[in-house]
């Protein structure tokens, strides 16, 4: 199997027929190799990836959206460590959304991450999103309460209309130029308790733990209806949902890599080309910076391109 193509299988391609429970959190395509083998994997993935990041930023005409939704301790913040790692970071900027602000609250629901967007040339990551708003919004109404809207718009069919909105935000930023990603790392149940167990025994750890966490997981099954429900709604050929294995983290992360690589491959991403009157000003200007240089150092730049072009 080539790296390039491993998120095709986690990519919800068919939302009406997918379940949930079809995926298995941790599932690794069969590959059966070690941590280390992984690691020069995903160095390879990294590579390309900042390659493509390279040429989005100077091509300046796309942006790409990368959306992380999880349950706590499912990976998000190594993944986007990990992948993002070789990636120039004045192309990239990363957003984590926590519980909304007051200011943020007299706003409609979607404005704090609008406004977060990434321009063109540069990659946003949003650790959580809009999709909180389908998801822990659901599971506690009281959140839902204190976002003020009239009491007349909040009725049985509000999960639905959200859900519309979400579509026609996404369809609207791909009609525009920004190319959408959406990640839900998929931990199981007993490996969440393995991680939060490992955050409460280790006290360089003790600050990722929450008590509240705990409450979370006693929504379980809720969180997983809604996530399902959420995929389905949501996932449509220009704003996919990739629902990744998130039990092996090294896996997790070679799949959000693969996933990001052949997107950015199907822009068909190059460096700006310049016509031949831009071509000529750039000679002349190079002739005028040669001779401006002391001799010693003209040798040594023509040393240096041979041995450029004998390497390249």
């Amino acid at each position: 199997m080539k790296i390039e193509t491993l998120a095709r299988r986690y990519r919800v391609d068919n939302p009406d027929r997918f379940r949930l429970s079809d995926i298995d959190p941790g599932d690794s395509a069969g590959l059966a190799i070690d941590k280390d083998e992984a690691r020069e994997m995903l160095k390879d993935s990294i590579r390309k990836l900042a390659d493509f990041q390279d040429m989005l930023y100077a091509q300046d005409r796309w942006a790409v959206l990368a959306i992380f939704q999880a349950m706590d301790a499912a990976g998000k913040d190594s993944a986007v460590e990990h992948v993002m790692s070789g990636v120039n970071p004045q192309g990239c900027q990363v957003y984590s959304f926590k519980t909304p602000t007051s200011q943020e609250l007299d706003h409609d629901f979607m404005w704090r991450t609008t406004v977060a967007m990434p321009e063109r040339g540069r990659i946003g990551i949003f650790n959580r999103s809009y999709y909180e708003e389908v998801l822990v919004v659901r599971a506690h109404p009281d959140i839902l309460a204190k976002q003020k809207l009239p009491p007349k718009l909040v009725g049985k069919d509000i999960w639905k209309e959200r859900f519309e909105d979400i579509r026609a935000f996404e369809k609207y930023h791909a009609r525009n130029g920004t190319l959408i990603l959406k990640f839900f790392l998929h931990v199981s149940k007993d490996e969440q308790a393995a991680r939060f167990l490992e955050r409460i025994d280790d006290p360089a750890k003790n600050w990722k733990f929450n008590l509240g966490d705990l409450s979370e997981r006693k929504r379980w099954d809720d969180y997983m209806r809604y996530y399902e429900e959420t995929i389905r709604e949501t996932s449509r050929p220009h704003a996919p949902w990739f629902v990744v294995p998130a039990d092996k983290k090294w896996f997790t992360r070679l799949v959000v890599a693969s996933a990001l690589v052949e997107a950015l491959e199907s822009l068909d991403l190059h460096y700006p080309r310049v016509d031949d009157a831009t071509r000529a000003e750039l000679q002349e200007a190079r002739v005028m910076l040669v001779a401006e240089l002391p001799e010693k150092k003209k040798n040594g730049k023509k040393g240096d391109n041979k041995d450029n072009a004998r390497r390249g």
